[in-house]
């Protein structure tokens, strides 16, 4: 009786987990940043209107029933560099495609565009970037206050990690 008590709790406490329900990150096809294509992209458009952006990227998600990420950093940056190489591989982008919509601002060198996480209530200096936001569309809310620049060192992750990481956000 106590062992089939045991799984039952085990088996609630699953269910009520949302990073034990998120779908399972894609099996990447590199093993290290190494083999990531280059150059790497420049992902961020310095001229782009980032209130516009975020505001149609959040129209869009919430239209679609997906969560919104919003990517913070500059093309000066290694590791929003490498996030974007990553992301830009088949099996992670078809992920993001199936669960996110993804919109990158150029906040510069922590100079430009703050007013969009201030939006969150991200009012003091990004600790760094690349700094990815999600954001439920329907309520407007950051559901990852705690650690959005969590991948602001992603060059010292492995490309699995990052999408493991990424994973663990979606709906």
């Amino acid at each position: 009786m106590n062992s089939r008590r045991l799984i039952l709790t085990a088996s609630a406490t699953a269910a009520a987990s949302p990073a034990l329900a998120a779908p399972a990150a894609p099996r990447m096809s590199i093993a290290t940043f190494a083999e990531l294509k280059t150059p790497l992209p420049l992902p961020y458009d310095e001229a782009a209107d980032a209130n516009a952006a975020v505001d149609r990227a959040r129209a869009e998600a919430r239209r679609k029933g997906k969560r919104l990420i919003i990517d913070l950093g500059g093309n000066w940056c290694p590791d929003c560099r490498i996030l974007a190489g990553t992301m830009a591989l088949p099996e992670l982008d078809r992920f993001m495609k199936a669960h996110f919509v993804t919109v990158m601002v150029d906040v510069g060198r922590f100079d430009r565009n703050l007013q969009i996480p201030a939006r969150y209530g991200i009012t003091s200096r990004l600790p760094g970037v690349p700094a990815l936001m999600v954001i439920d569309p329907k309520t407007d809310r950051l559901l990852n206050p705690d650690n959005f620049s969590a991948l602001s060192s992603a060059r010292k992750m492995s490309p699995q990690a990052l999408a493991d990481w990424i994973a663990g956000w979606a709906a």
